[in-house]
């Protein structure tokens, strides 16, 4: 959580697609769609003092409208069960422990089924940030908090994520501050280049360089599987105000966070996953909760509590 204007591990950003009650499919280049997707954001307990008046669990604002922008809907999750009845779910960023919370176990689990369900060839489309990496994975190293410009390796062009940016855009990736890494950890070329399973399942998008002078990757995509992730938070460029952070909010920033909502709303399109009837999928959304104003304690301008 933002209690102190630091993110004390790295953001998680975890989408599995999966798609509303019985919503009929429409065309994206000759592929069948689903255009009533929900994407489901799994919940982080409250561990700020100052916050658990309002709730056990929380979701930042930022995220739902990030979601919410890119065409979808947002369902908090909270149980496993939840699992098949969702578009898309999303690990959001904060202070869990990445070896001991309930969030580092339910990221782990939602991991495990969202890469059974891809395999069988069921459409499952997961993006981390990278605090879902630190948990699945062994080594990490202290990243720092600042705005970057992305180093882009030959394979961007090719890449899914992408391979349809205006060249304008890629351009300034490369020559602006247009991300903000607002994290403790993450995994550098190195680590990454050493371990075998990374080097085969994931393909690098982009890195940058810390102030400590670590190299570190900071987007990739999935070889075979439809998973992405990324190390900075692309929701707090249009959604996120909070000063001493300074986070990106200029044009090529907007357009890069809203671009990148697009891709994965796009991608929670492929997914035919369903609830049981409608009343079930209402239910569930979102919409039954009420943000609260959290700006005078936290980063968070809203969060939604649980």
């Amino acid at each position: 959580m933002f209690n102190t204007g630091v993110s004390t591990y790295l953001c998680l950003f975890f989408a599995c697609c999966l798609c509303c009650s019985r919503a009929l499919p429409t065309k994206l280049n000759n592929e069948a769609v689903n255009d009533r997707s929900v994407i489901g954001v799994l919940t982080q307990v409250v561990t700020d003092e100052i916050m658990k008046p309002f709730g056990r669990t929380y979701i930042p604002s930022s995220y739902v409208k990030y979601i919410e922008s890119g065409g979808s809907r947002v369902m908090p999750i909270r149980w496993v069960e939840s699992f098949k009845s969702k578009d898309e779910l999303i690990f959001i960023g904060g202070d869990a422990d990445l070896e001991t919370s309930d969030f580092a176990r339910v990221a782990k689990i939602f991991y495990r089924l969202a890469l059974a369900v891809s395999t069988e060839h069921h459409s499952l489309f997961i993006v981390f940030c990278f605090k879902s990496l630190c948990l699945l994975l062994p080594k990490s190293t202290t990243m720092d908090l600042i705005k970057y410009p992305f180093v882009l390796p030959a394979e961007v062009q090719s890449s899914r994520m992408f391979n349809t940016f205006p060249d304008e855009l890629i351009n300034a990736l490369t020559q602006e501050p247009l991300t903000g890494n607002f994290h403790n950890y993450g995994i550098t070329i190195k680590d990454f280049q050493e371990n075998e399973m990374l080097q085969s399942f994931f393909t690098i998008l982009s890195t940058n360089i810390a102030k400590n002078g670590a190299h570190f990757v900071s987007t990739f995509e999935g070889k075979r599987y439809p998973f992405y992730g990324v190390q900075w938070h692309p929701e707090v460029n249009r959604f996120q105000w909070y000063r001493k952070l300074n986070f990106p909010h200029s044009r090529h920033a907007v357009q890069l966070s809203s671009l990148l909502a697009e891709f994965f709303v796009n991608e929670a399109r492929r997914s035919f996953h369903h609830f049981d009837s409608p009343a079930e999928e209402e239910s569930s959304l979102i919409y039954s909760y009420s943000p609260v104003y959290v700006a005078n304690i936290t980063a968070y301008e809203q969060a939604y509590f649980f």
